[in-house]
């Protein structure tokens, strides 16, 4: 099998309901199509009610090549209730706000500022001229940038997100391409917890083109300083190899592996984001709101995820 990742175009990314982007060696054969498709045998589509905030998705002039999710009523919010943030990168490593709206929607419904890499109305790569759609420059950095500006807001009295978030609980988070993204960067001390989705850090002596822009690899694991989870789409999914062996390489931080049978295009555009968006809100709850009841999802032997039948579960470092 090879041990390059495979980039599909962020046009075909965008256009496919199940689509993917980006990752790693061949799949086990016969379970779904080339690794991005949903396996026959998937689990149902779960349709998951959102939060109790209603969400204003936006790219704002101060950040114009992000886009920003959060809840409309922010008055709502301040010293004593404050909105933790979330970066996120797109499969792909795409530059578009857009691609997991429904994801992303469903973490800010719950109370968070979640800030995808790309402005709201980006085209498809060639989309305008009609020409060939291409793989995008790679900055890893656009991730910190996202956090810079949400840290400068909070400080800002003239913007509305003044003193309401928590510049003390981050999470950086990525799909696929983006999850390498998500590696590369989280050594910033500033992270709370790194979660890696349908994603896992390069082999050693890997070289694709693409993927090659970003820094994540196999020695980014080793500057992981916070809690670490990944929700893989099982053996179908062209990340799974390169996510199994992350997990038995990282023993310095404690680490989650989920594995539930949808693969590589995971669960991101079913009704909140489905089982995806479901366990997306649970960690983030569990890790940056301190939420117990979030916490029985993954904590002891008996934990909820762990009883879920549609899920396969493996920790190291975790009560």
């Amino acid at each position: 099998m090879t041990r390059l990742f495979i980039l599909m175009t962020v046009a075909v990314f965008i256009a496919m309901p199940r689509a993917a982007s980006t990752q790693g060696q061949a799949p086990a054969t016969g379970r779904g199509a080339a690794g991005f498709g949903a396996p026959a045998d998937a689990p149902p589509p779960r349709s998951v009610a959102p939060g109790p905030h209603a969400v204003t998705v936006e790219s704002y002039a101060t950040l114009p090549t992000h886009t920003a999710y959060h809840p409309s009523a922010l008055d709502s919010f301040g010293p004593s209730r404050r909105l933790p943030i979330v970066s996120w990168g797109n499969g792909a490593c795409a530059r578009n706000g857009s691609a997991f709206s429904t994801f992303l929607t469903q973490i800010a419904s719950h109370g968070y500022l979640a800030i995808a890499i790309g402005p709201k109305d980006a085209p498809a790569p060639g989309q305008a001229a009609g020409a060939p759609a291409a793989a995008p420059t790679v900055d890893d950095a656009m991730l910190l940038h996202a956090i810079d500006w949400a840290v400068k807001e909070n400080a800002d009295r003239s913007s509305r997100f003044y003193n309401k978030i928590d510049t003390t609980k981050i999470a950086v988070m990525g799909q696929s391409c983006g999850g390498l993204q998500a590696l590369a960067v989280s050594h910033d001390p500033r992270i709370t917890t790194t979660v890696i989705w349908n994603s896992g850090a390069l082999p050693a002596g890997s070289n694709s083109p693409a993927i090659g822009q970003t820094a994540g690899s196999k020695a980014s694991l080793t500057r992981l300083h916070g809690p670490t989870a990944y929700f893989i789409g099982g053996p179908s999914d062209v990340a799974y190899p390169n996510a199994e062996d992350d997990f038995a390489r990282i023993n310095t931080v404690p680490v989650f592996k989920a594995n539930i049978n949808v693969g590589h295009g995971g669960t991101y555009r079913q009704p909140g984001g489905g089982w995806f968006g479901e366990m997306a809100v649970a960690w983030l709850d569990y890790q940056l709101k301190g939420s117990s009841e979030a916490a029985k999802w993954f904590a002891g032997a008996d934990c909820r995820l762990c009883t879920e039948p549609v899920w396969t579960v493996q920790k190291k470092g975790m009560r």
